[in-house]
């Protein structure tokens, strides 16, 4: 299925904010994609293996949310099925998906917070 894309689970979890002095292990993503072997996202495997990129995004209380990892004109984002709804990574191309790592990710209603990663296990 995969043809050679190594695919990882990783978890973001909310960093340190103004609301969560301590960050919060009940707040993030959890989420598929494809890692190259430097830990980066690997865009052409994402080509291959995009339908099966999920996200879960768990918010304390709320109900999860469940959508894809989406790559798009204006980067990466978690889609949930309408592009209002759409969550951006800045410059998640960037980045290396290991544990103790941090990203931003815009949320539904425009702010930016951070994340930090949590775990990358394989995700099959």
């Amino acid at each position: 299925m995969t043809h050679g894309v190594t695919m990882k689970r990783i978890r973001l979890e909310l960093a340190r904010t103004s609301d969560f002095p301590e960050g919060s292990a009940s707040h993030g993503y959890e989420f598929v994609a494809p890692l190259k072997a430097d830990s980066h996202i690997d865009l052409d495997g994402w080509h291959e293996v995009k339908a099966v990129c999920h996200v879960t995004r768990f918010w304390g209380d709320a109900p999860d949310e469940r959508g894809l990892l989406a790559h798009t004109r204006h980067g990466w984002c978690f889609n949930y099925g309408d592009a209002a709804d759409d969550e951006n990574f800045f410059k998640l191309d960037r980045h290396h998906f290991v544990p103790g790592e941090y990203v931003s990710i815009t949320e539904h209603d425009g702010t930016v917070l951070p994340f930090r990663v949590a775990s990358v296990v394989p995700a099959f």
